[in-house]
């Protein structure tokens, strides 16, 4: 195996030791934490390092983002778990909206990066990025398919973004201080609610 070159190394070091400082900052203060003067200081770095590593602060979000989509993904595996032949679409889907719903309370200011990041006008969210994000949505679509078999693709997958929109304004709304937080176990009977309301429609229309 050929040894990996000492500038190599020194990069991959100083990348993931800034996606370490931000995931943290983000965790304890989140986005408005994210300041560079602050993540060098974590990082044991120069400020100007981190312009070596990443474009800007924006794509060290996006880095530290997509390791919380990872985090979610895992989440949604196992509540989406189909190795039960018994295991019914609505409760698949019930399970997914539970999974999702803790997981934002749990790690509620890495979750709300997720959506409050914001990029200057007129730059693009990356490709990459929106794969990792596309792929969330596939857990949802598959019970769909078993409920609804003979919705079109295009339509089943409208239907799983009005599903995940729906639990996702329940839980937004149901964690925002500001608002006085509900609590998570009337948030769970909220997004159960909501989702076996939409199935069973959906069921019945399939019918």
């Amino acid at each position: 195996m050929v040894p990996e070159p000492k500038a190599v190394a020194r990069r991959r070091k100083l990348r993931d030791a800034l996606i370490g400082a931000a995931e943290r900052t983000i965790a304890t203060e989140g986005l408005r934490g994210m300041r560079a003067r602050d993540l060098a200081l974590k990082a044991g770095c120069a400020v100007g390092a981190i312009y070596n590593v990443f474009d800007d602060l924006d794509d060290l979000v996006f880095a530290v983002n997509a390791l919380t989509l990872e985090q979610l993904e895992k989440t949604l595996t196992v509540a989406g778990d189909k190795s039960e032949p018994q295991a019914d679409a609505i409760k698949r889907l019930t399970h997914l909206a539970l999974a999702y719903t803790d997981y934002a309370a749990a790690h509620t200011r890495r979750w709300r990066a997720l959506f409050d990041h914001r990029l200057p006008e007129g730059r693009a969210v990356p490709t990459w990025y929106k794969t990792n994000l596309a792929r969330l949505f596939v857990y949802i679509e598959e019970p769909l398919r078993k409920l609804a078999p003979a919705l079109p693709d295009e339509r089943r997958a409208l239907i799983a973004r009005s599903l995940f929109s729906a639990v996702h304004g329940i839980v937004l709304i149901g964690l925002e201080e500001k608002l006085q937080s509900i609590p998570l176990g009337v948030l769970r009977e909220q997004a159960v609610l909501m989702v076996t309301a939409i199935a069973r429609g959906l069921a019945r229309d399939a019918a």
